[in-house]
């Protein structure tokens, strides 16, 4: 089933990128695309449980959803996450 996800602190490809590789690693999320034009994540699973995980690992990275609080720390995760992003995916 697909689920979508509206985000805080997306700001460019480098932390759209590390959103889906991180997303891509938890076992049951398949087809993980970050809308950067929208603030949205989109991908597959078919359980509540994977859902919540999903809204865990983004707030870990920084990118809590669109109705949760957004704290100089969170904001300051997603700047690394960014950054992260950035490096990971120019090493291509």
């Amino acid at each position: 089933m697909e689920h979508i996800i509206k985000i805080q602190n997306l700001k460019c490809g480098g932390c759209a990128h590390t959103i889906q590789t991180k997303l891509s690693d938890i076992t049951g999320v398949s087809h993980v695309t970050v809308e950067i034009d929208k603030d949205e994540v989109i991908f597959n699973c078919d359980s509540d449980s994977l859902v919540l995980d999903v809204k865990h690992k983004l707030k870990a990275l920084g990118y809590p959803e669109e109705t949760e609080a957004n704290t100089i720390v969170t904001k300051a995760k997603s700047f690394v996450s960014c950054a992260t992003g950035k490096l990971s995916n120019h090493e291509k």
